[in-house]
């Protein structure tokens, strides 16, 4: 099934991304600069970007910062959701959300397992809702990025697919 877009007006979100590696710096952050770009050329604004040590509390208090701010829509979050000892995103950001959106890891992997097989099982990757912001938590790859930008993202972040998607529910989110 593919999305169908309305006629509305598209409206820009503003999105902070960050990239959780112990070994990447900016020159080398090449899932951190799919993202910026594919964010921008969708024509989205991203509002900070960073990089951080695969480190529960230096995570979560970047992260904790970015949902505290009221000018951040969406955060992406790029790395540490395998299964060795130093991948640590889902613990750093799961005590965070309000809610978790269960059905984005889930749709995530399928969409991986046709590209990659039954590797996929070592994703955790997770979205979630903290205080009316969307947290989405990828795999660190590229092309992990690539097929959650381009199948979820990209057309959930734009308020014109139907039936349905995230921007919609952005005004909504901190009511109570």
């Amino acid at each position: 099934m593919t999305e169908h877009f309305t006629e509305q007006a598209f409206i820009p979100l503003k999105i902070a991304i960050l990239t959780v590696s112990d070994s990447r710096g900016e020159d080398r952050d090449t899932s951190g600069h799919f993202l910026r770009e594919s964010a921008e050329s969708a024509e989205h604004q991203v509002v900070a970007k960073a990089i951080a040590p695969d480190d529960v509390y230096q995570l979560r208090a970047i992260v904790s910062r970015w949902i505290a701010d009221p000018e951040v829509n969406v955060i992406l979050s790029t790395g540490g959701t395998g299964v060795t000892g130093r991948d640590s995103t889902p613990e750093a950001v799961l005590p965070l959300f309000d809610k978790e959106i269960d059905g984005f890891g889930e749709l995530f992997r399928q969409l991986s397992f046709a590209e990659i097989g039954a590797s996929t099982i070592q994703s955790r990757a997770i979205a979630g809702l903290a205080n009316g912001t969307f947290v989405f938590c990828l795999p660190g790859s590229t092309g992990a990025c690539r097929t959650a930008w381009e199948n979820i993202l990209r057309p959930q972040l734009d308020i014109r697919t139907r039936p349905c998607n995230f921007a919609q529910l952005i005004p909504r989110l901190r009511e109570q």
